[in-house]
């Protein structure tokens, strides 16, 4: 079993994309709300829940962002797919399902 390094690059720059669009998407969404709810409190009230919500995702998708990016640098360093603990490979069927996973499935337990 040897892993696809031009696969997983290519997974990895798709993902990249991915998540720099919907750190975007959010931002702007953010910054412009599609429609105006200053007038009453309680759409004030969704307003802030919504954009609350939002920076949660925001949050999430830059942390995973993060992650594809130091998969990418292990690409270019040679160690991509290489388990942090134990320094074997980690399963194929991992990396498919979880292209910057870190760890084999015996460390990730």
């Amino acid at each position: 079993m040897s892993i696809d390094i031009d696969a997983a690059k290519q997974d990895l720059l798709n993902l990249k994309e991915e998540y720099e669009t919907r750190i975007d998407k959010i931002e702007d969404h953010i910054q412009n709300p599609p429609d105006d709810l200053n007038e009453h409190w309680e759409d004030q009230a969704i307003s802030y829940r919504q954009n609350d919500m939002r920076a949660s995702l925001m949050d999430e998708a830059r942390q995973s962002l993060i992650y594809v990016e130091n998969a990418l640098s292990r690409i270019e360093n040679g160690t991509y797919g290489e388990c942090e603990v134990c320094g074997k490979q980690i399963e194929e069927q991992r990396l498919k399902a979880l292209p910057y996973a870190t760890l084999c499935m015996k460390h990730a337990e």
